[in-house]
Order: C-alpha cells, then structure tokens, then sequence
C-alpha cells in the first residue's frame, strides 16, 4: 500500500511539470505569433480604409500620387538579388557541403571560407551600404544605381543563403549518395538529380529567407540606390531606382495626410509580397518534400 500511495503524488508531480511546460510553451507561442499579428492587423487597419487601386498604376507625386515606381524597383531589386546572391550562395553551400571535403586541403579553405561568411554575416547592413556608397558610387563613379544595390545586398544575404544550402545537402543521407554511385552515377549528375532534389526544400528556405531580407532593407539602399519617381529600365548605372521601403521610411509622418497614406500603402504591399512569398515558397517545398528524407 506504501508503493502505490507514493506512486500518486510522483504522478501528479509528473503531470503538474507537464502542465507548465504546456503553458510556457503556449506564452511563448503568443509571443512569437502575437507582435507578428499585431503588425498585420495595424497595417491592414491604417492602409485598407484609403486605399486606392490607383496606387498601383501611378506615380509619385508633391500631394500623394502612386507607387507603381517603387513597386516596380523593388521586384526588379528581388529579381536581380536572387540571381546574383541566388548563384553565389547555393554554390558555395554546395561546395561547402560536397566538394571541400574531398580535397586534401579542403578541411582548411572550407574552415576559412565559413568564418568569412560569418564575419560577412556580422556586418550592419548600413555599414555595407556605406562601403558601397564610397567603392560603388563614388569610387567607381556609377552614381545611384540598381548595379551598386543590386551588388550590396547581394553580399549582405549571400552568408544566409549559403548557410542554409549547406545544412539542407549535409542533412541528405549518405546512403543517397552511395546509392547513386553503386548505380554509376557521375558526381555532378547525382549532385543534380539525386542531392540537390532532396534537399531543395532547405535550399528554398534560405532564399526565401534572403529575398524576405531584401524586401525589407532600407538603409544600404539609401546609400547605393538613391530613389526617384521615375519607372525602372536597363541601365544598370547612373540612374537610381524607387523602392518601397523608402516611402514607408519618409512618408509616415509627413503633414500631409495624402502623403501619409502612400505610407500606409507601400506598407500593405510590402506585407502582400512577404505573405505571397510565403505561399510559394510553401508550394514549392510540398511539391520537392516526397524526394527529402522526411518524407519517407
């Protein structure tokens, strides 16, 4: 009768912890989600009561006008960061991952080749903006351009991008990869078809993560960049480019109030952009997620 009569207070014991942790799990949750929500609930109120479908199909004005300049700057500034950051980040997590542990000094660049990452990664991206501004637009005399923001931001999320490449091909089994060579694959083929496709849904992370960072980022392109009202086109120096962020950054607490709302606007089609990406990112994992080992 002892055993059992003592079995009861460790039970409740048990069950007490379990409680707990369930609910500092939950606060935590609140936290996470809650400011997250907040924001979106806070910019939907202030954007959706004014807002116009003008926004999207004009310009820039001295009383309020559109943002089709700035929504245009900014996906040609997402474009131009995916295919730079895109390529550079997903080979050096590919060489990180595959192919610096097959040379005989491959233990040593790849150890160098992360800690310049990491210190690359610890930079302020105003300070980057700065080095830009001096080596880009005045040291090399482009002036404002999309070439020198396009150049910044590239080496600002290149760290994450190959980070997140690296750890998604180490996370592919092994056997994957002796299967593929027991079957006579070439290294670069079963890279491509094998590897790669495995790990994509890691892969597409971090883009997803280095596109969300260019969306958002104000300062470097303050400094590279510049803004005007003007539509973008190809000349890739000696012409700025509008962004989004810069009317939100401008505009919030200006007296007027027509120029308030292009604020609020560029505002909501940031939020519309990130969540969009969300959703395709979403999209493209679930349809790559049969050929990672998580699906088994």
């Amino acid at each position: 009768m002892s055993v059992v009569t003592d079995a009861y207070p460790r039970t409740s014991l048990r069950r007490a912890k379990s409680l707990v942790f369930k609910a500092l799990t939950l606060l935590a949750l609140v936290f996470v989600v809650g400011p997250a929500l907040w924001l979106v609930v806070g910019v939907a109120v202030k954007a959706i009561p004014h807002w116009s479908w003008s926004v999207l199909t004009s310009v820039p004005s001295g009383n309020g006008g559109g943002l089709e300049n700035a929504i245009l700057g900014t996906l040609v500034i997402m474009a131009g960061v995916l295919l730079i950051a895109g390529s550079v980040g997903v080979l050096g997590g590919i060489f990180l991952a595959e192919l610096a542990p097959r040379r005989k000094s491959g233990a040593e660049g790849g150890a160098y080749l992360r800690a310049t990452i990491d210190v690359l990664a610890g930079f302020p991206s105003i300070v980057l903006g700065y080095v830009g501004y001096v080596a880009l637009v005045v040291g090399l005399h482009w002036g404002f351009s999309v070439l020198a923001a396009l150049i910044i931001l590239s080496l600002m999320v290149v760290p994450y991008i190959t980070k997140a490449t690296e750890s998604a091909l180490r996370q592919v089994p092994t056997s994957y990869r002796e299967g593929a060579e027991a079957l006579g694959m070439r290294m670069g083929y079963s890279l491509r078809k094998v590897v790669l496709r495995s790990a994509m849904p890691g892969i597409v992370t971090g883009l997803l993560i280095a596109e969300s960072i260019t969306v958002g980022e104000t300062a470097p392109l303050l400094y590279t960049a510049g803004v005007t009202n003007n539509l973008p086109n190809w000349q890739l120096i000696h012409h700025p480019i509008g962004y989004l962020t810069y009317y939100v950054w401008t505009d919030w607490n200006q007296p007027l109030a027509s120029l308030r709302y292009i604020s609020y606007d560029a505002s909501l089609i940031l939020l519309v952009m990130i969540l969009t990406l969300l959703v395709v990112t979403r999209v493209i994992v679930s349809r790559t997620q049969r050929h990672s080992e998580s699906a088994r």
